[in-house]
């Protein structure tokens, strides 16, 4: 690590523990120093334990140490994140749009909840719709699919439900298994015009052909011999795997891939709409060719890799004369910490290892929505990287931070000790049996709560760990001195009351050992924290989003509700 990097590691850490009043917490620290240093991002997992052990040694500072320490540094860092230019990054006008005419389309192929990775999908398209008051269709692309892709039936409503939950409900719906009688007429076309052929030939020899741009011995096939064997490929004489319909192209293209590509294959998989009715089944780029003419569509707007589609779809309108909408494309815009596979998502859904599509490990958009990340969040953070080709990575505190200003505002503040330590102050005043705190640091109109207090309290484990022997403050309550040891495994601890006098001091959250509520906190691994909170916690809504304090917000699951226990949260982020 070079010494640059680790000393602004340092300031970092410094300066998070004196905003803080003396605490520090490694994951502020690293996605702060990685959000404002994008060279930095790709050595992510080699920074965390360096700044988990700078982080460690800071904390151990006493507070007027740690604000000695910042100042020698250079004192507090400016806000160096880099920030948008404005909302929307740069879109480009659509090619030859009419304001009210515009007609674009979204495509998802249903075996999956939407999820963060299809985020651009939706809103660029859902903005260029409102730029041009236009339509946005929702067409989904379910062609039968394979044994290895199926098709899942509930997939269809969930994912307008997610359309919805993102503010970008489509104007229509259509199903390509309803539109597979449209696609018949023009392959019809192709093959009249001597541009497709009936292959049989072993995939294997078809790809050793293609590879070496051989035709296969049915390429040249004359219209009429097509004809019959496209009537056949209909009528069952072929089963699956045993004829396709291919277009012809330039055997010699640079792209393999491009050279002679299938338009049709056949299949006798029950589709979860339409059944058996059909067995020959369009390629995605031939259905498009089809349902952009058909639908009206007169903007596609998708990402980079689908430039083999384009292809396809525009050498087929060539092919029939037929002028297509034209194409823009958005490069890949990924979350560093968002590890998304779907398949893999799918699988641990229908197993029960995740909890549903909502299980924070899927990065779905019902998955953000249950840990408080505002859809607009997700609109702004989308959208203010503008159309651009290029790939882009950002870790996931870009998110985090527009999330933030929208939900900082208004979220209350509350008290949560994960892996909670019972605390005995002794010489602890009798008289302060309770305090009146407030709900939001800065927003007074936001009120107060009653918390109970005493001598008998809960501090989390870790907290007491790193300032054992040391004094603190037990936040806007009063000051003690910690025990110098703390026995593995130990539930328990005493403390010495030192005084009231609001000292600078390292804070520590607290929660009465008279009223604190158990608490299980969803983490975004998956992972459960459990630990207690205060009992105001059972006065809120469900769904209502938090500030644990020193911990993070979190957004109150739908079971929570006064006199159930535990308290389940899950959490947002920092």
């Amino acid at each position: 690590m070079d010494d640059a990097v680790e000393q602004r590691a340092r300031r970092l850490a410094l300066q998070n523990a004196v905003e803080h009043e003396g605490t520090a917490q490694a994951g502020p620290v690293l996605a702060r120093l990685l959000a404002t240093s994008p060279e930095l991002r790709s050595r992510a997992s080699e920074l965390r334990p360096i700044v988990a052990r700078v982080v460690e040694e800071v904390v151990r500072l006493t507070a007027e140490a740690q604000v000695g320490a910042l100042a020698a540094l250079g004192g507090a860092e400016a806000d160096r994140a880099p920030r948008p230019r404005s909302e929307t990054g740069e879109f480009p006008e659509l090619p030859g749009a009419v304001p009210g005419k515009v007609v674009l389309r979204m495509a998802p192929f249903p075996s999956g909840a939407l999820h963060i990775g299809n985020g651009r999908m939706i809103f660029v398209n859902d903005y260029y719709r409102r730029r041009y008051d236009g339509r946005l269709l929702l067409v989904f692309d379910d062609t039968v699919g394979s044994e290895e892709k199926r098709l899942d039936p509930e997939m269809f409503d969930l994912i307008r439900e997610d359309l919805e939950l993102c503010g970008a409900a489509p104007d229509a719906v259509y199903y390509k298994s309803d539109l597979i009688p449209n696609h018949y007429p023009w392959a019809r076309r192709v093959i009249e015009a001597h541009a497709a052929y009936v292959c049989t030939c072993p995939a294997e020899l078809l790809r050793r052909n293609r590879a070496e741009g051989r035709p296969c011995p049915e390429r040249s096939q004359g219209s009429e011999a097509t004809l019959e064997a496209w009537e056949g490929m209909l009528g069952g004489r072929y089963g699956p795997g045993e004829a396709v319909l291919r277009l012809r192209t330039d055997l010699s293209d640079p792209d393999p891939a491009f050279r002679d590509r299938v338009l049709f294959r056949i299949s006798d998989l029950d589709h979860p709409r339409v059944g058996r009715r059909y067995r020959v089944w369009p390629l995605l780029e031939f259905s498009w060719a089809v349902d952009d003419i058909e639908l009206g569509v007169t903007h596609v707007v998708r990402g980079k890799d689908l430039v083999m589609e384009d292809r396809m779809q525009q050498a087929i309108w060539r092919i029939l004369g037929v002028t297509g909408p034209p194409f823009l494309h958005w490069g890949l815009l990924r979350v560093r910490e968002a590890k998304i596979s779907k398949s893999k998502s799918y699988a641990e859904v229908k197993s029960g290892v995740y909890d549903g599509w909502a299980d924070p490990r899927t990065w779905s958009f019902r998955a953000l929505d249950r840990r408080g990340i505002d859809p607009r969040a997700l609109r702004h953070f989308t959208l203010s990287f503008g159309l651009s080709l290029a790939d882009i990575e950002v870790p996931a505190e870009t998110l985090y931070a527009e999330n933030r200003t929208l939900i900082d505002p208004k979220a209350l503040r509350r008290s949560f000790v994960e892996d909670p330590v019972r605390l005995e102050v002794s010489g602890y005043p009798t008289s302060l049996a309770s305090v009146v705190l407030p709900n939001h640091p800065d927003r007074p109109e936001l009120g107060t709560r009653a918390v109970s207090a005493g001598s008998t309290l809960w501090l989390a484990r870790r907290d007491l760990e790193v300032h054992l022997g040391g004094e603190v403050r037990l936040k806007d309550l009063v000051n003690v001195r910690l025990p110098a040891r703390l026995d593995t495994g130990a539930t328990s601890a005493t403390a010495e009351f030192t005084s009231l006098e609001n000292k600078r001091l390292p804070r520590l959250q607290w929660v009465s050992a008279r009223d604190g509520v158990a608490v299980d906190l969803l983490g975004v691994e998956g992972e459960h924290r459990t630990g207690l909170g205060e009992a105001a916690l059972l006065s809120s809504p469900p769904g209502e989003v938090l500030q644990f304090e020193r911990v993070g917000f979190v957004r109150l699951e739908a079971d929570t509700r006064p006199g159930v226990e535990p308290v389940r949260a899950c959490f947002g982020h920092p």
